[in-house]
């Protein structure tokens, strides 16, 4: 069935609001694996409750963990022993599709990995193939990709291994968030050209020390894990910095002004490089008591950036430039081919559907603003998109917007959200 269109509302007045985020996706899948796996009973404090968190919760749980909501919101994980058969399902979340299996393979029995159908084509095989090389049984059927099923046997031998992690970080941290467990421990070395987003690693690294792991990450491209115990703990999620691109992009698009709460002032989330690329695009922050303070002059400037490290924030960093005063030119993002969608070539098709003249290169995207129209904006599954659409839709009438229900991937009630931001420029004109 079709999904209904959802009319991005414009903007009729500069913006002025404050914005409290969910908590990220990467720090609250990340904290649960590790609560699964730690020596007693963890608390995950504000985490973010979206699809993507939901079935990662759902995945331990098949695996044998308790995971529990509490009266706080928060979640309550109890450790047991991993066994099968058991069943996950990884939606098309990158995180679950990938952190899960090298839990798998410490499980007692077989656990069969299956998703929507665009998971089958994201690549997993840098995870597969190190997998085997440290002991795990792994049926793909000779794919590389999924479905799969790991057929743990209870433990898993660990040591040192190879991988080609240029297609995604999360290659490397899903060995290093279970290492600790393997007999040997593990040590990773990237292979290839360079790692992508290579912030998510280092924030896997520093929750790993967090919770009392040795991680030796000295040597480039080189990661190595002790065997030992993991921590329990309770752990606080900071907001996702991902998610506040939109909002960030609201006040520089209207010449307004967001505040969002709770900003950390020091941080491993790749959203915080938002400050300086919006500033360099016309805005203006500075850290207040109430948190970041976000401020557009109401002129938008292209930009020049390599986003290798934070291609997440390219679609909404697409969008501000389709309507700034000068050309952008975005690169280091041919990984981005490989996420939830295509999402260089759906950029381009959809921006361009609008008006607009983007090319997509062979790692990144060329943007000359144009005049935009209004009219479809298709999201491909892909909650950054639906998200760019509604900045676009902040200046140009007539957005229409496939799917919007996508950004519940991490951004549950957007919609919403998306409304009280302009409902103080709404209630001024």
């Amino acid at each position: 069935m079709t999904s209904p269109l959802w009319s991005a509302p414009v903007a009729s007045a500069p913006v002025d609001a404050v914005v409290a985020l969910p908590g990220s996706k990467s720090v609250t899948n990340r904290a649960l694996v590790l609560a699964a796996l730690a020596d007693g009973p963890s608390t995950v404090r504000q985490p973010l409750y979206s699809r993507d968190t939901t079935l990662m919760a759902a995945g331990l749980r098949a695996l044998g963990a308790t995971v529990e909501d509490t009266a706080d919101g928060d979640l309550r994980v109890v450790p047991a022993p991993l066994r099968g058969p058991a069943h996950v399902d990884v939606g098309n979340a990158g995180t679950v599709m990938r952190f899960l299996p090298p839990v798998a393979a410490l499980a007692a029995g077989d656990v069969r990995f299956e998703g929507d159908p665009r998971a089958y084509e994201r690549p997993l095989d840098g995870v597969i193939l190190a997998l085997r090389d440290l002991g795990a049984d792994i049926d793909d059927a000779g794919t590389g990709r999924l479905p799969m099923t790991v057929r743990g046997a209870g433990s898993l031998r660990g040591g040192i291994v190879e991988i080609d992690a240029s297609s995604s970080s999360q290659f490397v941290s899903a060995l290093l968030l279970s290492g600790a467990r393997f007999a040997e421990g593990v040590e990773v070395r990237h292979i290839g050209s360079s790692v992508p987003s290579m912030p998510h690693i280092d924030m896997t690294v520093a929750m790993l020390r967090a919770a009392g792991v040795a991680v030796d990450d000295s040597e480039p491209d080189v990661w190595k894990v002790a065997p030992g115990p993991i921590a329990a703990r309770d752990v606080v999620v900071e907001p996702d910095l991902s998610n506040a691109a939109p909002f960030l992009a609201a006040a520089l698009v209207t010449g307004g002004r967001v505040t969002v709460r709770d900003w950390p002032v020091a941080t491993t989330q790749p959203g915080d490089w938002l400050r300086d690329l919006f500033a360099r695009m016309g805005g203006a922050w500075e850290f207040t008591d109430d948190g970041l303070v976000f401020t557009g002059t109401g002129k938008i400037h292209g930009i020049t950036a390599d986003l290798h490290d934070v291609g997440e924030l390219t679609p909404v960093i697409a969008a501000v430039a389709a309507l700034a005063d000068s050309p952008s030119e975005l690169t280091g993002i041919a990984h981005l081919r490989l996420h939830e969608t295509d999402r260089l070539a759906a950029l381009a098709k959809e921006l361009n559907g609008l008006g607009g003249d983007v090319t997509d290169t062979a790692d990144g995207l060329v943007i000359r603003p144009r005049p935009l129209h209004g009219g479809e904006f298709a999201t491909y599954d892909d909650h950054r998109l639906a998200t760019a659409a509604a900045v676009i839709g902040l200046a140009v009438p007539g957005v229409e917007v496939e799917n919007i229900a996508t950004t519940a991937k991490t951004l549950p009630d957007f919609p919403a959200l998306w409304h009280a931001l302009l409902m103080p420029a709404d209630q001024a004109s």
